[in-house]
């Protein structure tokens, strides 16, 4: 049985595909366990969700009449608050993302020491630049639809961890977009 397994032709891809999973569930119990459950976390998220949508009716409050200098000021506010508790927020994720990134770079040393130099997948289209670089990393050859294990390893971790905090329910706030480094705002320079 394992060995007519191995002969599948997508075996290899279904076993990167598998271990990112796994790797992607471990990752959110670690996040989970160091950030998610926490009172901390809970209230900033609570808070930031509240000036979300304190701003949102602000907003559209002021669009319907004319604004005044008071009204733009606790926009001013309410805003500074909003970019301050996300922020926060962020640097509160900060310390699991230390944990977190130790576990990927280990599951990505294995699966670089399983796959060195092997076709793990082929790609549906010719690759491009710098994208043919990152998805033949590794290989031997000159076929360019070959995939390497780093490319469809990074590929398949960010769209299933994306969408697992999609699903768990631990995808950031709606109001808190602006991470650590925000981008200046126009209104001061």
């Amino acid at each position: 049985m394992a060995s007519s397994l191995s002969n599948f032709k997508y075996f290899d891809s279904l076993i990167v595909v598998g271990i990112s999973i796994c790797t992607a569930i471990v990752c959110e119990a670690i996040s989970w366990l160091l950030i998610y459950r926490t009172n901390s976390y809970k209230n900033l998220r609570s808070s930031i969700d509240k000036a979300a949508k304190k701003l949102e009716t602000m907003k559209t409050d002021s669009n319907k009449i004319n604004v005044k200098k008071s009204k733009t000021k606790k926009i001013d506010r309410v805003e500074t608050s909003l970019k301050e508790s996300s922020r926060d927020l962020s640097l509160f994720k900060f310390k699991s993302g230390g944990v977190v990134a130790v576990v990927l770079f280990v599951v990505f040393g294995l699966l670089n020491s399983l796959f060195e130099g092997k076709v793990v997948a082929k790609l549906p289209f010719q690759p491009f630049g710098l994208l043919m670089k990152m998805s033949h990393r590794g290989l031997q050859g000159n076929d360019p639809t070959d995939c390497s294990m780093a490319f469809l390893y990074f590929l398949c971790s960010i769209s299933i961890r994306t969408n697992l905090q999609k699903f768990l329910g631990f995808s950031p706030p709606r109001g808190a977009s602006a991470g650590l480094f925000p981008l200046p705002d126009p209104k001061t320079s």
